[in-house]
């Protein structure tokens, strides 16, 4: 029991600390703009960047992005089941998959980063301005980044199961038989 429970624990490691480090990147940045930035202020020190990237102290009660506003309950409780998803079944990605349990904890991280905030001051806080796209922050940056490094993963392995599949059953491209 004991050695199945310190198997279970070490399982949990990478994604703790990838997670881990985000959240507390996010948080931190978060702390930085609230309290340094009024509501709507914006800060750039180099004028000449302003129009294409900026950082402005603002916040949003819907999901990444601004999109579908005053939702924070129902974000919060999709939020939490997500990450206990995302707890459930982490274990059960090969550990050899190292892309996507990168990926799965990029997505925790950015499902808690956001929980935090909506939990402990109802709403999530935004700052990263880009041209006109919508204001955004390191936890909506980790799960976007998160999504596209899974996506990236899956098709790396089926790229590997289409080469290993076609090693294992070679087709002549002029019959498309089989090679004896």
């Amino acid at each position: 029991m004991e050695e199945r429970l310190k198997k279970a624990l070490r399982d949990y490691i990478p994604l703790v600390l990838i997670a881990g480090l985000i959240i507390l990147v996010d948080q931190f940045t978060k702390s930085i703009i609230r309290n340094n930035l009024a509501l709507q202020e914006t800060w750039m020190p180099w004028i000449w960047l302003a129009p294409y990237a900026r950082i402005v102290h603002w916040y949003n009660t819907g999901v990444a992005f601004g999109m579908f506003q005053n939702g924070n309950l129902i974000f919060s409780i999709l939020a939490a089941i997500v990450s206990i998803a995302i707890f459930v079944v982490y274990p059960r990605i090969p550990r050899e998959e190292h892309i996507v349990r990168l990926a799965t904890a990029m997505m925790l991280a950015g499902a808690l980063g956001n929980l935090i905030d909506r939990v402990t001051i109802g709403h999530v806080t935004d700052f990263i301005s880009i041209g006109s796209f919508a204001v955004f922050n390191v936890a909506d940056m980790s799960i976007t980044c998160g999504v596209g490094v899974l996506i990236l993963g899956v098709w790396l392995q089926e790229r590997r199961d289409r080469k290993q599949a076609e090693k294992d059953h070679p087709v002549s491209p002029a019959d498309g038989e089989e090679k004896p």
